[in-house]
């Protein structure tokens, strides 16, 4: 596939940007340059190639989910502005 001058100036009408010749000139040499290289990669055998998710070749580290059952109630109502006994005192926002 080749994109030509036409093409480009056609595709920066329907974006609505203007480009200079010179500029249009360049960015249909890049283009093609970069369509090129997708062609290169389109004839790679890729069946055997798992996906990647990373780059990195690491493994999550796995731990155990502990329940801890802890009495933190007075270290959470200390956030409170006001309390009442053992809840948070909020204002009233429906009458």
């Amino acid at each position: 596939m080749t994109i030509d001058l036409k093409t480009v100036k056609h595709i920066s009408k329907l974006s609505r940007i203007s480009i200079e010749e010179e500029k249009a000139k360049k960015l249909s040499d890049d283009l093609n340059s970069i369509f090129e290289f997708i062609e290169k990669l389109n004839e790679l055998d890729t069946n055997k190639t798992e996906p990647l998710t990373s780059i990195a070749e690491t493994t999550l580290k796995l731990r155990k989910d502990k329940i801890e059952s802890k009495n933190i109630r007075e270290d959470i109502l200390k956030n409170s502005p006001d309390k009442n006994k053992d809840f948070f005192v909020v204002p009233k926002v429906v009458e």
